[in-house]
C-alpha cells in the first residue's frame, strides 16, 4: 500500500474535482428510464410531474369501445432538460398494452429483451475497432413499476434492470388500506426472492446504508401524480381537487411523491447510472463475452 504523504505547498491537484465537474457540465447526463404498468395508471403523469415538465402525452385507452393492445409496445421519447446549468438527457420508454391481457404470464418478456437489446447494442460499439468517444448511451437506468391492487401481472425482472416498485392512484386507499398493502407486497418480494435497488457495496459509508435502508422502508412508494395546479390556503400546488378535498402532490401526509422525486433526482440518480453499468451491464458484457469465447474455442462442425 502507497504511503499517504501531505505535499509541503500548494500544489493544485485538488482543483481536479473542479476539472471534472466543468468537463461533465459541458456533456452534461444521460438518464435513461422504461414506465411499466397496466393502462390508466398514471404513468405519463407521474413522470411529467416529477421533471415539472410536460414530456410524455398519454397514450393509453380512454374509451371502452378501444380495442386491448393484443402485445407490449415499446415507445421511447427524449427531452433534453436544463436545470441551473445541468443538461439532463432524459429518456423516457413507454411499454402501453402490458399487463392488459385476460392472461399476462409473458408480458415481461419483451420489456426484459428491449432492455437486453441496449445492452447488447453499447456492447457492441463497445468492441468496434474504432469505437466513438462518448457512446450513446440507451441502457435503463431505472423501470419504475406500477403496482395496483388488482396485483401485479408478473414479478419484474431485477437482475437486468433497477426496479422501483410504486402504487399508482394510491389517493383511492385509506391510509390503513395503504400500510397493509405495502406489507403484501414487501411479503411477496420476499417470497419470490426478489432484490429491489438500492444495493449496499462495501464503498457505502454509513450515512448512504441509513438513507438506504430508510428508502426500502417506503418501497414501495405510494404515490399520486399530476400536472395540475389547484390553491391550498391561497397558495397553488400540484394536486387533485376531487368532493372531499385536495389531495396535494407535495404533502407527504397525503403520498409519497416527494420521497419518490427526492429518491430518483437528488439522492440517487447518479447511483441509478453507476449500478446499471457496474452491475447490470457489467454481468450482461461478461456473460456475452464468455459466450463468445466459447463458440470460439469450439472446433468447426460442432
Amino acid at each position: 500500500m502507497a504511503e499517504e504523504i501531505i505535499a509541503d505547498s500548494y500544489v493544485g491537484f485538488d482543483s481536479i474535482t473542479q476539472q471534472i465537474e466543468h468537463k461533465l457540465l459541458k456533456r452534461g447526463f444521460q438518464f435513461n428510464v422504461i414506465l411499466v404498468g397496466q393502462t390508466g395508471l398514471g404513468k405519463s403523469t407521474l413522470i411529467n410531474t416529477i421533471f415539472a415538465s410536460h414530456l410524455v402525452d398519454s397514450k393509453g385507452r380512454f374509451t371502452s369501445d378501444e380495442p386491448v393492445r393484443q402485445t407490449t409496445e415499446i415507445q421511447a421519447v427524449s427531452h433534453v432538460i436544463v436545470e441551473n446549468g445541468v443538461k439532463l438527457r432524459l429518456n423516457i420508454v413507454d411499454t402501453p398494452g402490458y399487463g392488459d391481457q385476460v392472461n399476462n404470464e409473458n408480458c415481461w418478456d419483451p420489456i426484459v429483451k428491449y432492455i437486453k437489446d441496449q445492452h447488447s447494442a453499447y456492447l457492441r460499439k463497445e468492441l468496434t475497432a474504432k469505437r466513438d468517444r462518448y457512446i450513446q448511451d440507451t441502457r435503463i437506468h431505472c423501470c419504475l413499476y406500477f403496482i395496483t391492487r388488482r396485483g401485479t401481472p408478473c414479478a419484474p425482472s431485477t437482475e437486468v434492470v433497477n426496479v422501483v416498485p410504486v402504487i399508482a392512484k394510491s389517493d383511492s386507499l385509506t391510509i390503513e388500506e395503504r400500510e397493509k398493502f405495502k406489507v403484501q407486497i414487501r411479503e411477496e418480494l420476499v417470497y419470490h426472492n426478489i432484490r429491489l435497488y438500492p444495493f449496499d457495496t462495501d464503498e457505502d459509508d454509513e450515512e448512504e446504508k441509513q438513507l438506504n435502508e430508510s428508502i426500502r422502508d417506503i418501497i414501495p412508494f405510494a404515490i399520486v401524480g399530476s400536472e395540475s395546479s389547484v390553491l391550498v390556503d391561497g397558495k397553488s400546488v400540484r394536486g387533485r381537487k376531487n368532493r372531499w378535498g385536495v389531495v396535494n402532490v407535495e404533502d407527504p401526509s397525503h403520498c409519497e411523491f416527494v420521497h419518490l422525486r427526492n429518491f430518483l433526482t437528488r439522492t440517487h440518480l447518479q447511483d441509478l447510472i453507476e449500478t446499471t453499468a457496474l452491475i447490470h451491464y457489467e454481468a450482461f458484457r461478461s456473460k456475452q463475452l464468455l459466450a463468445l469465447k466459447d463458440a470460439n474455442q469450439r472446433p468447426a462442425g460442432q
